[in-house]
C-alpha cells in the first residue's frame, strides 16, 4: 500500500485548487461592447491638448464623473495628445458621459428542436436609462435586439436572471470653431450594474483601435468581471 507524505498531499490539494480556479474563471463570460465610432478630420496627437467635460452638466464637479474621466484622459495622453485642465487653454475639448439602466429581467428556456428565442427581444437601446439621454443607444444595429447568442445562458432548462444596458459616450469639438470632429459611443449588455466594473470596460472598448473606421459598429471583447 502506498503512503503519500503530508506534503506530497498538500501539492496535490494545491493544484487541484488552481485547476478548479482556471476552470471556473474558463467559464467566465467575456465583455462584449459595441462601439460606433464617427470622425471627421480628427487631427493627429502633436500639438493638440484636451480637456474633458461633463456632457451631462449634472454630472459636472462629481468624484464619480472625475474618477472615470482620468480613464479617458488617460487614454488620450497614451495617444499623445496632451490634458489640460483648463478649457479655455484645450485645442480641443472631450465631452464625456456613462450610465446604467435599471435592469430587465429575463426569463430563458429551450424550446422544440433545441432552439430558444431572442433574449434581447424588445430591447429599446440605452435611452431607457434615467432621463434618456443616450436616446439612440439600441439604433445602430446592435445584434443584442435580434437574437444575438445569449452568452449568460447554457441552454439547459430554464434560468430567470436580470440583464443591465450601460454605455459611454465620447465627443471631440475644436475649440477655435466649436466644429464637431469625433463622436463615439461604446454600449454593453451584461448582468452586472457595477459602474466600477463596466465604465473602464466601455472605455478600453471605445480605445480599442481608435479612432477606428468612420461609421463603423465593432464588437470589442474585453476581460470578464472578476468575482
Amino acid at each position: 500500500m502506498t503512503h503519500h507524505s503530508p506534503s506530497r498531499l498538500g501539492k496535490l490539494r494545491l493544484v487541484a485548487a488552481a485547476m478548479l480556479l482556471m476552470a471556473v474563471a474558463a467559464c467566465a463570460t467575456p465583455f462584449k461592447a459595441d462601439v460606433s465610432r464617427f470622425q471627421s478630420q480628427l487631427p493627429a496627437p502633436s500639438g493638440q491638448s484636451f480637456a474633458i467635460v461633463a456632457d451631462d452638466p449634472k454630472l459636472s464637479g462629481g468624484l464619480e464623473f472625475a474618477q472615470y474621466a482620468s480613464l479617458v484622459r488617460d487614454r488620450m495622453a497614451k495617444l499623445g495628445y496632451t490634458p489640460v485642465e483648463d478649457p479655455a487653454r484645450a485645442t480641443l475639448i472631450v465631452r464625456f458621459d456613462y450610465g446604467v439602466d435599471g435592469g430587465r429581467e429575463r426569463v430563458r428556456s429551450t424550446s422544440i428542436g433545441n432552439s430558444y428565442w431572442g433574449p434581447w427581444g424588445g430591447y429599446g437601446g440605452f435611452g431607457r436609462f434615467g432621463r434618456g439621454r443616450f436616446g439612440g443607444w439600441g439604433g445602430f444595429g446592435s445584434p443584442w435586439r435580434y437574437g444575438f447568442y445569449d452568452p449568460f445562458f447554457d441552454g439547459g432548462g430554464v434560468q430567470s436572471y436580470t440583464i443591465y444596458t450601460s454605455g459611454i459616450s465620447m465627443k471631440i469639438d475644436r475649440t477655435a470653431d466649436g466644429q464637431r470632429l469625433f463622436e463615439g459611443k461604446s454600449e454593453a449588455v451584461s448582468t452586472s450594474n457595477r459602474l466600477q466594473y463596466l465604465v473602464p470596460n466601455l472605455v478600453e472598448a471605445m480605445f480599442t483601435g481608435f479612432p477606428g473606421n468612420s461609421g463603423e459598429t465593432a464588437r470589442i471583447t474585453v476581460a470578464p468581471e472578476k468575482k
